[in-house]
């Protein structure tokens, strides 16, 4: 095993910010793994940085009206301060739109290029003669064929999942422009995979088939199996890094070409700050490459990115790529478009200081092998019942015991009790897990040190023997202190935030941890230590109650056909309805209001007179447009004077999508006056 650690975590996608599910999956692990490799006395480069590239984020501008830029932007920003909040301790944070990872992805390209790894195929794919550009899958929208949802997307259905082709749409249109694509003929460069299994089957297949997850081991299986095809590394779009060949505008790289790159790019940045050689990192057999992903990416780094190394050639392979599977919310799929998702920014804001009670409910909680769920009842059973109620309150009667009977100072005791034994066992079990990936695991066995810190005093019971058997007190402090260090050290990778309130509370610094599973004592007889500081706190029923509504009000707000339509007023009784007199009419005159821009008035035909009715409508129509419209009038509304004419009565409008008013008007003529209801 190499002394030096490559750690790599999937790059976030920067047109959203991060939830519990990316946490749980990918950040809050590698963190650990991070973390426990630099206690090792590892050589750790721990990279990430936002994935600001791609389709979804040119659709997420468009919607927005602004730029791609606009967007990653601010949700980079987002992301990197919700890590840094969270404490996940990147060496390198970066962003796929510097400088440095464009160089770095079109010279990764270019190699290949020259080296003739890639193929160049001619194929017809859909555009849009109206926005003059190639339509990426999501840009196609259309009939579903298998459940004719109107409004599939070019890759997928998202009503009843079908994965798709835009050639299968049903009537594809172009969400640019609304009008019918046409196929056109197109140049891309492809990396012909099939020319890789070989070599895949050999490093994986034959090369992990005892130390890679079995999840991960099975999905690259089941695609070896059914054979690889030459995959575009390039496409027909104007946001991404572009392509470095002559005539080859309007062309960028595969997303997934140059996302993975970004750890590369991202080290490259780190060791210019801190005077290392990137190559060391990446191009040396001495160095342990670990990727970790979500299952979803497991195809991307399992075989399109080390077939990509493997091309250039210069490049070693992951020692590891530990995937997680997916983390429910309340028992249903975390959904980003539902918003069906507990935002990292939102946690922080409203559970300030309780990061890690965050980082322990996820980690205790972690998809490691398969789909696992998280609820808040369980979150905050995992806050009172086991960080307040095991972990918390054995440090606490340590420290309030230590002040109280010792003024602060470490008491003498057995340096050989057989009780110490528990931290060495307690950091060797983690040890060993976290080595193995399994971190639910490694959690257990950090708590389970506090357990026994817990039952070791509430048998000693110190507060009573202090009387009868002073030295048998101060052994059992002595010996609890020891324990309440070793937490201290133990926990620093899984809560680093209480770890230093520990050290802190314990007066102590941090330890290797080949000192804490070797030195049976961690501080010494005489030793001073601090009054004893609130760990964690209670969490209430309300403070859950709420999250709870929120989410209920999300479900509730999901079901709208019209997520922008206001709230149902206030109900009535049928009673009440039957007092309002509608009726259909026609606009006889209509001419603005002197000093008003905003008003025209109407003389309308409702059937039973004609009258005078002033509405504030302007802005959205010309008084030539609303002559001769059939339209819709509440006939018995009270008069009213508006700018000094009386009007009698009220024509019924909407908004359209585009926010103009627009009346509402029958569907097809009919006489004045007829009544509706």
């Amino acid at each position: 095993m190499s002394n030096r650690k490559m750690i790599t975590a999937a790059l976030p996608y920067a047109n959203g910010p991060v939830h519990i599910g990316h946490l749980a999956g990918v950040y809050i692990p590698a963190d650990v793994y991070a973390r426990f490799q630099r206690r090792l006395g590892k050589d750790v480069a721990f990279i990430c940085g936002s994935d600001e590239h791609g389709i979804p984020i040119t659709i997420r501008a468009k919607k927005e009206g602004v730029t791609p830029q606009d967007i990653v932007d601010k949700y980079h920003g987002i992301i990197k301060k919700s890590f840094e909040d969270l404490g996940i301790s990147f060496d390198e944070y970066s962003r796929t739109t510097s400088e440095r990872h464009r160089d770095v992805s079109q010279d990764f390209f270019k190699t290949l290029y020259n080296k003739e790894k890639f193929i160049e195929e001619v194929s017809e794919q859909y555009f849009d003669e109206q926005a003059n550009e190639f339509l990426a899958d999501r840009y196609i929208v259309g009939t579903c064929p298998n459940c004719s949802n109107d409004n599939a997307y070019g890759d997928q259905c998202e009503k009843c999942g079908s994965t798709l082709s835009p050639s299968e749409l049903i009537n594809p249109k172009s969400m640019l422009s609304g009008n019918i694509p046409i196929l056109k003929e197109t140049k891309n460069w492809y990396l012909p995979l099939n020319e890789y299994e070989d070599f895949l089957n050999e490093w994986i297949i034959e090369g992990h088939k005892d130390d890679w997850k079995p999840n991960v081991y099975g999905q690259v299986k089941s695609w070896l199996t059914d054979g690889l095809k030459p995959r575009a590394m390039t496409r027909d779009l104007n946001w991404g890094v572009p392509v470095p060949l002559p005539n080859a505008d309007g062309k960028v790289l595969y997303v997934w070409f140059d996302a993975p790159i970004g750890y590369i790019s991202f080290t490259q940045e780190w060791a210019e700050k801190n005077g290392k050689d990137w190559k060391d990192y990446w191009q040396n057999e001495n160095s342990d490459l670990v990727h970790f992903i979500g299952k979803d990416n497991i195809v991307f780094h399992c075989i399109i990115f080390p077939a990509m190394m493997k091309a250039h050639g210069d490049y070693k392979m992951p020692t590891n790529v530990p995937a997680f599977e997916f983390l429910n919310l309340e028992n249903d799929k975390i959904s980003t478009s539902r918003n069906w998702a507990v935002w990292a920014h939102e946690y922080v804001q409203e559970f300030p200081g309780q990061q890690d009670v965050l980082r322990y409910a996820l980690l205790s909680s972690a998809p490691e092998t398969k789909d696992n769920n998280f609820t808040w009842k369980d979150f905050q059973t995992k806050n009172n019942s086991e960080l307040v109620g095991i972990f918390g309150n054995f440090i606490n009667r340590v420290a309030v015991l230590i002040h109280k009977y010792y003024d602060g100072v470490v008491p003498a005791g057995n340096e050989n009790a057989e009780e110490l034994n528990e931290i060495t066992k307690a950091a060797t079990e983690v040890e060993n897990f976290l080595e193995q990936y399994e971190f639910r695991n490694a959690l257990t066995a950090m708590m389970n040190l506090a357990r026994f810190g817990n039952q070791y005093l509430q048998i000693e019971e110190p507060w009573k023997t202090i009387k009868d058997n002073p030295e048998k007190a101060a052994s059992s402090l002595f010996i609890a202190a020891q324990i309440a260090v070793g937490l201290a050290q133990i926990c620093e990778p899984f809560l680093p935030f209480s770890a230093e309130k520990l050290q802190k509370m314990f007066n102590v610094s941090q330890l290797s941890w080949s000192d804490i599973k070797n030195e049976k004592v961690l501080i010494k007889t005489g030793h001073l230590i601090n009054p004893a500081e609130l760990l964690f706190s209670k969490i209430e029923d309300e403070t859950i109650e709420f999250q709870i509504q929120k989410l209920e009000n999300t479900k509730e707000s999901n079901k709208k056909t019209n997520p922008k339509a206001n709230p149902m007023k206030e109900e009535i009784q049928f009673d009440d309805f039957t007092k309002i007199d509608l009726r259909t009419a026609t606009i006889l005159t209509a001419e603005k209001v002197e000093k008003a821009d905003k008003l025209l008035k109407f003389s309308v035909d409702t059937g039973v007179d004609v009258r005078t009715v002033v509405s504030g409508v302007a802005e959205s129509f010309t008084p030539e447009e609303c002559v001769g419209k059939q339209v819709m009038i509440l006939l018995n509304l009270a008069p009213r004077k508006i700018r000094g004419i009386e009007s009698q009565g009220m024509l019924l409008l909407t908004n359209n999508a585009d926010g103009k008013l627009v009346f509402v008007t029958p569907e097809k003529q009919v006489e004045n006056g007829v009544e509706i209801g």
